[in-house]
């Protein structure tokens, strides 16, 4: 994924960089440096978006407990 830089210094975030950190229009950024002087784009509110796991939790409902799993995994009838 590459952009060009234009006459003023500006370049457009992809899309996938801007869902990815759920950027709206009007968001801050904020540039640094990383350990091995590779430059990190940051939302400048530290907020970190959830991941796409992060999201899936909860849809699958709440499950059997722990020992039912057990009961299941044993074979034992009630």
């Amino acid at each position: 994924m590459s952009t060009k830089v234009t006459t003023k210094g500006q370049v457009t975030i992809p899309k996938a960089v801007r869902d990815l950190l759920d950027l709206k229009p009007g968001s801050e950024v904020k540039f640094r440096y990383g350990p091995n002087r590779e430059i990190i784009l940051e939302r400048a509110d530290g907020v970190r978006p959830p991941s796409r796991f992060e999201k899936l939790l909860g849809h699958a409902g709440p499950g059997p407990t722990t020992d039912e799993i057990m009961t299941m995994l044993r074979g034992e009838d009630d």
